[in-house]
């Protein structure tokens, strides 16, 4: 068993960005606008609907903050794009497997606008890490509750406290 990797990994890095406190298909949305906004366009698939490809790193990490703030990101989000960007463009930030979990969440954190549920979402679908476990996330605290008997999600904590026993596993768990 592996954890399941990315086709490109840097915009599976974005994509959760995107994905910071807001629906499924709100992130879907700002994606959407973010490629058709910055991404080259493709011709003869649109009866796919693919239109354009994702946007590469250099071109994020050029684009103003005004400009993302236009596809309906709060400036604080469209910053961090844009650095977390700048970052990858730049090799600050390497995102596969083969790199070191440690240095790939502290690498992470380090940017601003990425905690440890952003980290370590990041690590699990875009690095494949296998042992990335993102304790915030609300899905993966409704399941443990579920699991433990408790009315409501488990807290980040108790959720951490559990996967403990799956290390050096706990992305194939979450």
């Amino acid at each position: 068993l592996r954890v399941p990797g990315a086709w490109d990994p840097f915009e599976s890095a974005v994509r959760v960005l995107l994905g910071q406190q807001i629906s499924v298909a709100g992130a879907t949305t700002l994606a959407g606008r973010l490629v058709e906004a910055l991404g080259a366009p493709v011709p003869g698939l649109d009866a796919m609907r693919l239109t354009h490809v994702f946007p590469p790193a250099t071109r994020v990490a050029e684009t103003s903050v005004e400009r993302l703030r236009r596809i309906g990101l709060p400036e604080a989000r469209a910053r961090a794009i844009r650095d977390f960007a700048r970052a990858y463009a730049t090799e600050r930030i390497h995102l596969d497997s083969a790199a070191s979990f440690p240095a790939t969440i502290e690498a992470l954190e380090a940017l601003p606008g990425i905690g440890p549920w952003t980290a370590h979402l990041i690590a699990l679908r875009a690095c494949g890490q296998p042992d990335a476990f993102p304790s915030g996330d609300l899905g993966l605290r409704r399941v443990a509750g579920r699991l433990t008997g408790s009315s409501g999600p488990l807290p980040a904590p108790a959720v951490e406290a559990m996967a403990e026993a799956w290390r050096p596993q706990r992305a194939l768990a979450a």
